[in-house]
């Protein structure tokens, strides 16, 4: 979303002027398509990250606001909540030892803030949901002072016209009701970008949707909410609910949800921006004087401002992303998929797993989707977030005869997925060292069994049978998990449990 939203309130006319500036963007951009107006070739990718601040007890802090300004860096903006904070990497050029370097650039930025942090008596915290985040502490009271997170607030709930369910049935049920969006600040996130060309755009978001099930399986990192233990990657069923527009009679009539995996492979990335008008109405009519049509006829290039803004209130897990760099046009698709943490090590190997994979099965011969349903491989998304490295999936079967058969998790990303991404970097010009360093980290989670997820539930249920209430193994699991972190061996290495025994009382 725009830094530049701000505040205010919206008629009718607002909106039906809006719809047709929309039309106008999306006029725009097939003229953009259709003239190869975008930029050549670059094998840029980006990352954000997104963090909790939470103190030395465990517990969540609503202290951004301080914490930024004392950061003082471009690098580091507010999120949704304030106990939110989130860091920005600059791009960088797919290959050589491009892994490493990020996990230095990101050791540093984060060590700077926590240090910052440190002077307002809280930490970075680099995980899928807060463990120890409750109800009372996600109320609209505690979303950051910008105004475009207080109208964006302002304007779901107006469209859902009454409170929001969360409902989530997982290892156990967390049934409650909410007044606002706050609660989706309860996921923090990683955002892979790639910039890719409009005739490699299709096949490349294809390819990450077929990729996102894997995804979550080897790197799962938010079991809990509310005190309750629930998918392995709740994130996803939470981000929905707590963003939804539907009340239940919308739902019925099979109205699409603003947060989705989709529902078709696409063609060109024109289709999503085009889904986007189509299914979804303006939750932020703001228009600006650019007439994007005129702009093109007298040779320049649009900003596209209100199909960019209407963009980024549809929560696509693997989202579309129009910008300008230096003047030039380019796409990125934005992979929203995989939770903060738990260290910058799985967080690098995370990505060296996606980027990897991504250029293998985009390059394939015969695509995989077209021998996947999408209703498969949304399936298998919903698999990998309810049971993260213990999933099972429906994938295609090799050899003569085809068709699609059952797998578990670990043995597809171990016996073909790993392989296609080694391949893959190895197509960017990644250097084998940064390979097989970070693809050899989701080698060991599969062969332990192990990711954020599965550490978080054993530890946590190690501290109940050390006589830990709930609450205070919540707490024992979540300063146990951030002094880890700071460590920053990757997870697959962490000793399950407490250091020690925790005294009670």
């Amino acid at each position: 979303m725009g830094e530049k939203v701000v505040a205010g309130q919206f008629d009718l006319s607002d909106r039906q002027r809006y719809r047709e500036k929309l039309q106008k963007c999306l006029a725009g951009l097939e003229r953009l398509l259709d003239e190869k107006r975008f930029d050549r070739p670059k094998n840029l990718m980006g990352v954000e990250i997104e963090l909790n601040l939470a103190g030395s007890d465990g517990l969540p802090k609503m202290l951004n606001g301080e914490v930024l300004e004392r950061i003082a860096s471009r690098d580091f903006q507010t999120e949704l909540a304030m106990f939110n904070l989130e860091v920005n990497i600059a791009p960088h050029r797919l290959g050589g030892r491009v892994f490493d370097r990020l996990a230095e650039e990101l050791r540093t930025s984060l060590a700077y803030a926590d240090r910052k942090a440190g002077e307002v008596d809280a930490g970075i915290v680099m995980i899928g949901i807060l463990p120890t985040l409750g109800r009372d502490d996600l109320v609209s009271s505690n979303l950051s002072a910008v105004d475009r997170y207080t109208l964006l607030n302002d304007q779901i709930v107006s469209a859902r016209g009454e409170d929001f369910l969360l409902d989530i049935d997982g290892v156990e049920h967390l049934r409650c009701t909410s007044k606002s969006i706050v609660p989706e600040a309860a996921c923090t996130s990683v955002q892979l970008h790639l910039q890719v060309t409009p005739g490699r755009f299709a096949d490349v978001w294809n390819a990450a949707q077929v990729a996102s099930a894997a995804q979550i399986a080897v790197g799962a990192n938010s079991p809990f909410l509310f005190g309750h233990e629930l998918w392995r990657e709740s994130r996803p069923p939470l981000f929905q609910q707590a963003t939804d527009t539907r009340p239940p009679e919308l739902q019925a009539q099979g109205v699409r949800p603003r947060t989705w995996f989709g529902e078709r492979w696409i063609t060109s990335a024109f289709d999503l921006f085009e889904e986007n008008l189509r299914f979804f109405p303006a939750l932020l009519p703001i228009c600006d004087d650019e007439d994007p049509l005129k702009v093109l006829d007298a040779g320049g290039i649009p900003r596209l401002s209100e199909l960019v803004l209407h963009n980024g209130t549809v929560y696509r897990w693997n989202r579309p992303v129009y910008d300008i760099a230096d003047g030039v046009p380019h796409l990125r698709v934005e992979n929203r998929v995989l939770p903060a943490g738990p260290t910058i090590t799985d967080v690098i190997a995370n990505a060296a797993f996606y980027y990897g994979l991504v250029r293998a099965l985009a390059e394939e011969s015969r695509p995989l989707w077209s021998r996947l349903p999408f209703e498969a491989a949304a399936a298998n998304f919903d698999a990998a977030c309810r049971y993260g490295i213990e999933a099972r999936f429906v994938w295609p079967r090799r050899g003569r005869y085809g068709g699609t058969g059952e797998v578990d998790a670990v043995t597809l990303v171990r016996d073909e997925l790993l392989p296609l991404a080694s391949a893959g970097l190895d197509a960017w010009g990644v250097e084998p060292a940064d390979r097989d360093l970070y693809l050899g980290i989701i080698e060991e989670r599969c062969r332990r069994r192990v990711n954020g997820a599965s550490w978080q539930a054993a530890t946590f249920h190690r501290a109940l049978e050390q006589g830990l209430g709930r609450d205070a193994a919540l707490a024992a699991t979540t300063r146990r998990y951030a002094e880890l972190m700071h460590v920053g061996e990757p997870v697959h290495t962490w000793p399950v449990g407490l250091p020690e025994a925790v005294p009670l009382g």
